[in-house]
């Protein structure tokens, strides 16, 4: 099997169960069976000590009580030692003002990574791409999102993502594009003929058969 393909094949999948792990962190020894009951974003970015990186970290760490308020634990990876972690920290709160409250897994030896695909030969064959994983709390992966290394993500949008996720399990509904807390969810389309036919006086925000909405 080439790179390429071992890469490929490692690649987790949606709504199957997150690959295990146990790690070395900044707050002491991790495993996924830690955050049984929560859910978990898990995120890698490519090195400690850069621009980028140092942008999304202060962007997490300002968001971190939005995703505790939400039974959510944070959790970085970068392919760097637990030193490095750990003087990269010191020098974000130093020099920036902002304190990191999550734990970071040192993963020089890229197993962590090789398993959650973040390693990806055509960007780096020593770094992680900036991959997201959303974990719920029986442990199953729900939503994963990649970034190049050259351009950081919004993790105001991470935020939205896990109240649609959130949202959406709770009620047994799909939400639109860019929905936001408080915005009417879409319902699931029939599955019959006759069901069809029946929509329209289900009491629902009806636009056709296939697209109805309601608000919680």
């Amino acid at each position: 099997m080439t790179e390429t393909a071992t890469v490929i094949a490692s690649m987790p999948r949606i709504n199957e169960p997150a690959p295990d792990f146990s790690a070395k962190t900044t707050h002491g020894q991790r495993s996924l069976a830690d955050y049984r009951g929560k859910w978990l974003v898990l995120f890698s970015h490519p090195a400690d000590f850069t621009p980028v990186c140092t942008t999304e970290f202060m962007g997490f760490a300002r968001h971190a009580d939005e995703f505790k308020a939400m039974n959510t634990e944070l959790l970085g990876l970068s392919i760097d030692s637990n030193y490095a972690h750990i003087a990269w920290v010191r020098s974000i709160k130093e020099k920036f003002g902002v304190e990191i409250p999550f734990p970071i897994i040192e993963d020089i030896s890229m197993k962590v990574a090789t398993a959650y695909g973040m390693v990806h030969p055509g960007a780096s064959d020593t770094q992680a791409v900036r991959a997201t994983f959303f974990i719920d709390p029986e442990g199953t992966l729900r939503a994963m999102v990649y970034y190049p290394m050259s351009n950081g993500r919004s993790i105001a949008e991470f935020v939205r993502l896990m109240q649609a996720l959130q949202t959406a399990d709770a009620n047994k509904v799909a939400t639109p594009e860019g929905w936001q807390p408080g915005q009417d969810v879409i319902v699931s389309p029939p599955q019959t003929a006759a069901a069809a036919e029946a929509r329209a006086g289900e009491g629902y925000n009806y636009v056709d058969w296939y697209f109805s909405t309601k608000t919680l």
